[in-house]
């Protein structure tokens, strides 16, 4: 959608400039990919493309699907060849999607240039690549870098062990360069990451160990070390890992975003387990630090895994112009929505319920709780009632539209929802007032994956053909 613009390559100038839709129209299509692995279901994992335009004929429907070639990858998250970090560039397009496989270790490049409608597998990146020329696996995150490479993180070694390295990919070949990081070492976990060249730092984040977290959740694991509790940071020029920030054991760091104005030197970290949303900032010696902004406290329960149920951050993102955070707090159900503008001291402006662990009427009771009074109701949208909980989020360019799919990872959905395995995942769609804050959930809006052509399915992340907010990075 941001071809039209292409003169000045890809994306846009700033994040105001794309939050203000120059050169781009409102969202017609997203992508997600749909997962088969841990459903039963013999089938490849593929490509969804979704109508969300709500003139068209077709709107709320997959209207193209591209099967991988092989089974159980896992595709799990996306990224682009090239976004905003190469505006200005006119050699560069946008036009081919990246594709990581968490358990394969494959790595799909999509071409969705040729026809953004109908994408189709432009090459194929096999896992001994990775093994050979980096000596990791699993990759996760995907961001184009002005270079014009492609950099991507891994969650561990080839043997299944973490290791928190990343790979790099030519962005016109797509051949594996080697290893981003220089020097022997190396986190002994990787997720997430994200990069600010002018305060020379990228930062990752950690999960767990693959094999560790491959078929499901211990919660012994992580008294064994094999989760993650650290921000790992690196030296941008140089790619030395030179800080580790601890946020303590059992915290689980996911999604890490910095403010997206290039200047920013701060951000936000989403932990899993703890609850717990840290802002991270340089401090006056020039090192970086983290400190708790917010925390959903846990809920003591009956008729669970535990006895305390965390709410399980698994998902965040910082609105275009830095003003609101949204998260996903997807045991408890919730979706929220703070106010930045102090990023100190965020403010809830905004929270709807979509299903979730604690719905009245389910397995579990809860004995007590320090936010609600009572257990939410189930939710139901077009007489559906959606299993699971809200999961990854994605926001409208302009702030005003907020897309929400529902599975985690086909291993950890099999284990705590065993019926959204069963019945397939949804998108959801919440209207987003960004006047004053408030989220309200758009009744007409409802994809359901559980009525795919091979059976139900799990769809994963979303993203716009012209950018978003958590795949562009302004240089």
């Amino acid at each position: 959608q941001s071809a039209k613009c292409g003169a000045c390559g890809p994306g846009y100038a700033t994040p105001l400039d794309a939050m203000k839709g120059k050169c781009c129209p409102r969202e017609e299509i997203v992508y997600l990919p749909c997962i088969y692995r841990n459903t039963g279901i013999e089938k490849p994992d593929y490509l969804a493309t979704v109508d969300v335009d709500p003139t068209s004929p077709r709107y709320c429907q997959v209207i193209h699907r591209l099967p991988m070639p092989n089974l159980k990858d896992e595709l799990h998250h996306s990224g682009w060849n090239a976004c905003s970090s190469c505006f200005g560039d006119a050699t560069k397009r946008r036009n081919r999607l990246i594709l990581p496989s968490l358990i394969s270790s494959r790595v799909y490049v999509v071409d969705v240039g040729t026809d953004m409608r109908a994408p189709r597998i432009h090459k194929i990146v096999e896992p001994v690549e990775l093994f050979w020329k980096g000596n990791v696996a699993n990759p996760h995150t995907s961001h184009c870098l002005g270079s014009g490479d492609i950099l991507i993180s891994c969650l561990g070694d080839p043997s299944g062990n973490g290791k928190g390295g990343f790979i790099l990919l030519d962005g016109e070949t797509f051949e594996v360069k080697g290893n981003w990081e220089n020097g022997k070492e190396v986190p002994p976990l990787g997720y997430d990451f994200w990069y600010q060249p002018r305060h020379n730092v990228l930062m990752s984040t950690e999960w767990g160990a693959p094999k560790v977290l491959a078929d499901g959740f211990d919660p012994a694991d992580v008294e064994r070390g094999h989760y993650g509790r650290r921000i790992n940071v690196w030296d941008w020029s140089t790619h030395a890992y030179i800080q580790a920030i601890d946020l303590g054991k059992g915290s689980i760091p996911l999604e890490i975003r910095f403010l997206h104005n290039p200047d920013a030197a701060e951000g936000f970290v989403g932990c899993a387990l703890s609850g717990a949303v840290h802002r991270i900032y340089k401090t006056e010696r020039g090192d970086w630090a983290a400190e708790k902004v917010i925390e959903v406290p846990s809920k003591k329960v009956q008729g669970w895994l535990l006895p305390d149920m965390p709410g399980l951050i698994t998902d965040i993102l910082v609105s275009l112009d830095d003003r609101f955070l949204y998260f996903s707090n997807w045991l408890h159900g919730d979706i929220r929505q703070y106010d930045i503008s102090d990023t100190r001291k965020p403010k809830l402006v905004g929270q709807v319920f979509l299903g979730g662990s604690i719905t009245k009427g389910g397995p579990v009771t809860v004995v007590e709780d320090k936010e609600l009074r009572c257990q939410p109701e189930p939710f139901v949208i077009k007489g559906k009632r959606v299993p699971g909980g809200p999961q990854m989020i994605q926001l409208s360019l302009d702030g005003k539209r907020l897309y929400v799919s529902s599975s985690l990872y086909s291993g950890w959905d099999k284990q705590f929802y065993p019926d959204l395995v069963k019945e397939g995942s949804v998108m959801l769609q919440i209207d987003v007032d960004t006047e004053r804050g408030g989220l309200k959930v758009n009744k007409n809006f409802l994809v359901d994956f559980g009525k795919e052509p091979d059976g139900p399915v799990l769809a994963h992340e979303i993203r716009y053909p012209g950018g978003d907010c958590t795949s562009d990075i302004w240089m």
